[in-house]
């Protein structure tokens, strides 16, 4: 189920996480897509909705959605994209880590917050899913478990990269 990689061709289908790029630059920066205060187009067409943070619960207000209803405590996602096309809300959370720390108990919290954020989507019948972007510090052994975990309670984990196939978002065309 892991899917990773970097540089080369990897550039044209995914995102790279160096901690500095966001989905929104990265998509805007492709051919075809054109990101403009958080709406996604690709050849023109409006195909998804970017969210950080607290802007994702400016959405769901929007939409008629009173987060409190639903949860006790907001989850702050750190990239948020809803595909209009599949209908689907990819919450994505991005950990690095260069010691041992509490970074590693977080990724035990994937399905807690994954069956958050479905109940807080459940007004808007979105279906949701749940990935990391985990750095290379977590293909040491020692985290086997923690990623077999992941994948048993049906979240997913990438290292370094996201292919935007899995986000159900078209792949760009190569720059001319």
């Amino acid at each position: 189920m892991v899917i990773g990689g970097k540089g080369g061709g990897n550039t044209k289908t995914g995102l790279i996480y160096e901690g500095k790029v966001e989905l929104a630059t990265f998509l805007d920066n492709q051919v075809g897509y054109f990101v403009d205060d958080g709406r996604v187009f690709y050849r023109g067409e409006l195909i998804a909705r970017l969210f950080k943070k607290h802007k994702l619960y400016k959405y769901l207000e929007e939409n008629g959605v009173d987060w409190k209803r639903h949860l006790s405590k907001k989850l702050l996602p750190d990239d948020c994209i809803y595909v209009i096309i599949n209908n689907t809300v990819f919450i994505i959370e991005v950990k690095h880590q260069q010691v041992a720390g509490s970074v590693d108990e977080k990724l035990q919290t994937c399905d807690f917050k994954k069956k958050q954020y479905i109940k807080l989507f459940s007004e808007l019948n979105y279906k949701v899913e749940f990935f990391y972007i985990l750095d290379d510090w977590f293909k040491q052994e020692q985290y086997k478990d923690v990623r077999d975990y992941i994948i048993s309670v049906g979240c997913r984990y990438y290292y370094n990269y996201i292919p935007l196939q899995e986000l159900g978002l078209p792949v760009p065309e190569e720059k001319q």
